[in-house]
């Protein structure tokens, strides 16, 4: 795993991307208080080309079967490329790209490009997904790990999270939306979220800072189980999404998404 690290700096806010770890988010640090959970599995990584679980590993490309790895029994979780050493394309001070191929596992060839822009008050990540070749359904999407408490574990007030969603997907005991839309319920969550006129969630560490996800997306999950970090994963379909809501990338429709974090200190 290579330990080259991209930093990105605006303002009081700076970001680093580690290309060779998944090109995740390292770290993302604003007035000198870091944001994200550490750790070599934290941070906050790109979930491509399927987003959280797919059911037992399996999806059909119309009539072809594939099987890709179960690396979270029974299901395979999060996609390849956070596992995988990414290509830095371009550098400024204030934006990076980055390329990584896809490959096996994976059963189709093409390419994922992540951009990260970085402005005194906001963060913008984008995501695309190319084919080489055939057209293959396809998901993309992140999963960042907020600090619960800014500062270190347990110092400062927890964070509180604030949105409005129009459905809960309900989830079955093998954690996989079973269909069926439900009203919201209170949390903890480990849950997908639907919000037709796309993300927004509110994170705020009381007298601190307010930070907002947002993205053109309708799918969100929200995992906030842990007592050291809550996550607020915007993408571009449901788990299990491959299955029950497939987005082909085609050699003239590629899969572009996008999300802004934007921050005001309280």
């Amino acid at each position: 795993m290579s330990s080259e690290e991209i930093r990105l700096a605006a303002g009081s806010a700076d970001v680093t991307v580690r290309p060779g770890n998944g090109c995740r988010l390292g770290s993302m640090r604003i007035d000198g208080v870091e944001l994200l959970r550490q750790g070599e599995r934290y941070g906050s990584f790109p979930m491509v080309p399927w987003c959280g679980r797919t059911r037992e590993g399996r999806f059909r490309n119309g009539g072809i079967p594939h099987q890709l790895p179960v690396n979270s029994p029974p299901h395979a979780i999060h996609g390849t490329a956070r596992d995988a050493a990414w290509k830095t394309a371009r550098v400024s001070a204030t934006e990076a790209v980055f390329t990584y191929d896809l490959t096996d596992p994976w059963p189709y060839p093409g390419r994922v490009t992540q951009v990260v822009e970085l402005t005194e008050d906001a963060l913008t990540l984008r995501l695309a997904i190319e084919t080489y070749g055939d057209s293959f359904p396809a998901q993309a999407g992140w999963h960042p790990w907020f600090n619960r408490h800014l500062g270190g574990d347990g110092e400062g007030d927890g964070v509180r999270l604030g949105f409005d969603a129009a459905w809960q997907e309900q989830r079955g005991d093998d954690h996989l939306p079973t269909g069926t839309r439900i009203d919201p319920t209170p949390g903890p969550w480990d849950d997908c979220f639907g919000m037709p006129d796309g993300v927004n969630v509110t994170l705020t560490w009381p007298g601190s800072l307010e930070l907002t996800v947002t993205s053109r997306e309708q799918w969100v999950v929200i995992y906030d189980e842990p007592a050291e970090a809550v996550c607020v994963e915007p993408q571009t379909g449901p788990p299990d999404g491959l299955n029950t809501l497939p987005r082909l990338v085609t050699p003239v429709d590629p899969l572009e998404t996008v999300t802004t974090w934007s921050w005001r200190r309280l």
